[in-house]
């Protein structure tokens, strides 16, 4: 965590949604001290702003566009989030979101990130926010409000985006892995054990692992 005046606050914040950053904003300034608050809409202008501004805290949404005009997407906003934590390992965060679950994704990197990180619903008070804005300032880890013990390996993210998001089967699916059908397999076999679907004659296990694979997180 950055050893800076609270005077001098630095906070980027990073959300399309023009009511509700222009309520934040109006909060924040309320909260602290003088703060210094810079804004971005879409994910690449998040990291410039970040690189631009060496910022002691971001505040950002999941669901955003990648440009300016774009269509949001969660993909889009974790893609942010891990640039953040990658790049600049100091940075204190907080994530507020509809969709926060789906920081499960990235779950191994933002418990090793140094610095602060917190989560709040969009559907939370405003005082909930600033008290994680709060925690997270002072390094605090807050994560409680989502299942985070999901032990998912990258590639069963890949199987799942490939099989849902693009509509391959096994087969496309293996090619574009350059894994074998059998591979593609047996991950299956692993996503479904770590989301606890077993077979059922009467039970159709695409659709299931779709079902949970979405509640978790782990798809859009």
């Amino acid at each position: 965590m950055k050893d800076r005046s609270v005077s001098k606050l630095k906070i980027v914040i990073v959300d399309d949604h023009e009511l509700i950053l222009q309520g934040t904003i109006s909060a924040i300034q309320s909260h602290f001290v003088a703060p210094e608050i810079y804004t971005a809409k879409y994910a690449t202008a998040g990291v410039d702003l970040v690189q631009k501004v060496n910022p002691d805290l971001i505040l950002m949404d999941l669901s955003m566009p990648q440009i300016l005009g774009g269509t949001a997407y969660t993909e889009y906003g974790l893609q942010l989030l891990q640039y953040v934590i990658e790049h600049h390992p100091d940075l204190n965060i907080t994530v507020q979101s509809s969709f926060l679950q789906a920081i499960v994704r990235l779950i191994l990197e933002i418990e090793n990130h140094p610095g602060g990180f917190t989560i709040a619903d969009k559907s939370s008070s405003i005082e909930t926010l600033l008290k994680r804005l709060d925690w997270s300032i002072q390094g605090v880890h807050y994560t409680q409000d989502i299942q985070t013990d999901l032990q998912v390996r990258p590639e069963w993210i890949e199987v799942l985006k490939l099989a849902f998001e693009e509509g391959l089967q096994d087969k496309m699916i293996a090619q574009t892995m350059n894994r074998s059908e059998r591979m593609i397999g047996h991950y299956w076999s692993k996503i479904r054990d770590v989301l606890g679907i077993y077979p059922e004659a009467d039970k159709n296990m695409r659709t299931l692992t779709y079902i949970e694979a979405k509640k978790a997180g782990l798809i859009d």
